[in-house]
């Protein structure tokens, strides 16, 4: 019997109350206005995504250490028990802990340090990003549900449109049907 091989990507964003600017459309010579607020309150949100099929979990902790990253790692390998997946992702030292207890099903794929751009899901973070650019929240109770609300909207199809590179794509695809 032949054990699936799956190929996700991985990584965290940073979010908080500081306010996500970006470019908004005017008339020539008119000086764009927006609400800008300052806050140190933050969380992240841990993700893992299949650039091929636009698969995707997401879970958000108080921290990025290695003891959250382990937990979410141990969560995302109990949804594929009977597969193998191969998981690419940047060098962080919550990634890096020696004590961190791989799942047998996951095999981790390291990608070169100081090289977000090989990554599918920093392209993803930016597209999650773009509707609440300069939107406000009271607090950050109200951040973290306005950020689910996107997530929940998110589909398979947008997500692998916004990631699933043709490179990636051939390159899994050819290994898939060997």
């Amino acid at each position: 019997m032949d054990t699936p091989l799956r190929y996700f990507c991985q990584d965290e964003s940073r979010w908080g109350l500081l306010t996500l600017n970006g470019r908004v459309i005017t008339l020539a010579g008119v000086k764009p206005e927006g609400v800008y607020q300052w806050g140190r309150s933050t969380f992240w949100l841990y993700g893992l995504l299949e650039p091929l099929t636009g698969e995707h979990f997401f879970e958000q902790y108080d921290h990025l250490n290695s003891e959250n990253f382990e937990q979410f790692i141990h969560q995302f390998a109990a949804r594929y028990p009977d597969e193998v997946i191969v998981i690419q992702m940047d060098q962080a030292s919550a990634h890096r802990a020696h004590e961190i207890d791989w799942p047998e099903n996951i095999i981790p794929l390291f990608q070169p340090a100081y090289t977000p751009e090989v990554n599918p899901i920093e392209r993803f973070w930016k597209h999650l990003k773009t509707p609440l650019q300069w939107e406000t929240f009271k607090n950050l109770k109200a951040l973290r549900q306005r950020v689910q609300t996107v997530l929940a909207n998110m589909t398979e199809d947008i997500v692998r449109s916004v990631t699933g590179w043709e490179f990636i794509t051939n390159a899994v695809l050819s290994v898939s049907s060997k």
